[in-house]
């Protein structure tokens, strides 16, 4: 991986996929094995095993539950809490297997770095969901849903076809996370303390 354009493409694939599991990790999966299998995309051995049938299999059904769940309003936001335990540890792998290098450093490396770039994009549409289901309506759901998965396929080709370009746009979108992540914290706590006050109090809480 000496030439300066196997590196930019390794970098790209491993910030990539770590990124987009915050989003949908089920739909990245079973694209990867799928491009993978197809020839689109160039996995190192280690990640080969996303092309078993058995895991596209899994992954194709899991993406299905996940698809359905992201368009319910409150539904979501469970799913969320629920795979937030899921897309993080599982970015951090992708991450670091995706660089298929046998240096045990920089494979922790990468994973550390995967799993933070994970985080970030799972806490950012956790809390954005949150706040989008305060809304009564449903279509801004929706459309936030729609949105995330035409960002992962997105993505994906500028990652495939334009790494430059991809690892560009990943920059501004984690400084944008920097910035976003202490609102939605702040937001999140004053629900909770509406929701508690609800309970104390038996009724309407106060505005």
């Amino acid at each position: 991986m000496s030439d300066p354009g196997s590196i930019v493409q390794a970098v790209a694939l491993a910030a990539g996929l770590a990124w987009a599991s915050g989003l949908r990790l089920y739909l990245v999966l079973f694209l990867a094995g799928l491009l993978s299998h197809l020839g689109y995309l160039q996995l190192p051995e280690s990640m080969r095993l996303l092309e078993n049938p058995l895991v596209m299999g899994a992954s194709a059904l899991l993406l299905l539950a996940e698809t359905v769940a992201d368009k319910v309003p409150g539904v979501d936001s469970f799913w969320d809490s629920l795979q937030t335990f899921v897309r993080i540890p599982a970015g951090a792998l992708l991450a670091a297997f995706s660089l298929g290098t046998a240096d045990p450093a920089l494979m922790l490396a990468a994973g550390l770095v995967g799993g933070t770039i994970t985080a970030g994009t799972a806490l950012s549409k956790a809390g954005g969901r949150l706040a989008i289901n305060a809304s009564p309506e449903p279509f801004s759901n929706w459309t936030a849903s729609l949105g995330e998965e035409a960002a992962v396929l997105g993505g994906f080709w500028l990652m495939l076809m334009h790494p430059w370009v991809f690892l560009g746009l990943l920059a501004l979108f984690l400084l944008l996370v920097a910035w976003l992540l202490p609102k939605l914290w702040r937001f999140l706590r004053a629900m909770i303390g509406r929701i508690a006050a609800f309970f104390r109090s038996g009724g309407a809480p106060r505005v």
